[in-house]
């Protein structure tokens, strides 16, 4: 079935005569298939961040894990080349994966990312470690809530955040070999802060925008490939937004 060109603007004006593509036959059922899908999203989003949680603290809890670690550092950053590897392989490959592969993968990557996060509780006090947390957990809800409910194309704001985080990765390079004052580390945390801000609106839009024009085989196949994703994009800006507000609280102590 064709449709009208004007539906691949979710903004724009929408006309009783306006057609769908053949996966949704109205605007109710997209409607419901795009409430299921977030609700899908944020659900294993939410169980990626307690695994990372439990796996992270374990560790810390157990001091024959914590010192392994310590006394191998090629370990973690043999880690973080798997974590590179893994997210790169869901986004190019998640539309040919099979549901519990994309799903194991996922939840590898949460669990990598608890054994590399395990070293803040030896950084910070468990009081800054909570208090950054909550602050990261009621900014990344508004957000959310905002990404979902606006009728504003935030595909602007997303192209903005991703040069934007794009410069702070190369800063946060140079830094490593020159050395920056507390203050521009700082600012250079609250800029990032607003970045992951900003992503965590777009990212939850983008998700009902991908389902809007999802062209796959059936709808839950759809729901499945776009929640993996979705869950995949809004977990990494949640855990690089609480790592910054945690920088921050944790400078001023």
């Amino acid at each position: 079935m064709q449709y009208n060109n004007s539906y691949n603007n979710p903004y724009g004006q929408q006309q009783p005569q306006d057609l769908f593509p053949s996966l949704w036959s109205s605007q109710e059922e997209l409607q419901k298939a795009t409430t299921a899908c977030l609700a899908r999203v944020f659900m294993k989003m939410f169980a990626g961040l307690l695994v990372t949680a439990a796996v992270s603290f374990g560790i810390y809890q157990t001091p024959g894990a914590m010192e392994y670690l310590i006394a191998n550092p090629f370990l973690a950053l043999g880690m973080m080349i798997v974590q590179l590897v893994v997210v790169m392989v869901l986004s190019f490959r998640v539309h040919k994966m099979n549901p519990a592969v994309s799903n194991f993968m996922f939840f590898l990557y949460a669990i990598l990312t608890g054994v590399t996060l395990s070293f803040i509780f030896i950084s910070y006090e468990i009081g800054v470690i909570f208090q950054a947390f909550a602050i990261a957990a009621m900014m990344f809800l508004a957000m959310a809530i905002y990404g979902t409910i606006t009728h504003r194309d935030l595909t602007g704001l997303g192209s903005i955040c991703f040069m934007g985080l794009i410069g702070i990765i190369i800063v946060s390079i140079v830094g490593i070999f020159v050395g920056f004052s507390d203050i521009i580390y700082t600012i250079i945390n609250y800029v990032a802060v607003l970045i992951f801000v900003g992503l965590t609106a777009y990212h939850t839009q983008r998700i009902k925008n991908q389902l809007a024009q999802a062209n796959e085989a059936n709808q839950e196949e759809a729901i499945r490939k776009i929640s993996v994703m979705g869950a995949l994009s809004l977990y990494l800006s949640f855990i690089n937004l609480f790592l910054r507000i945690l920088s921050i609280l944790g400078r001023r102590r």
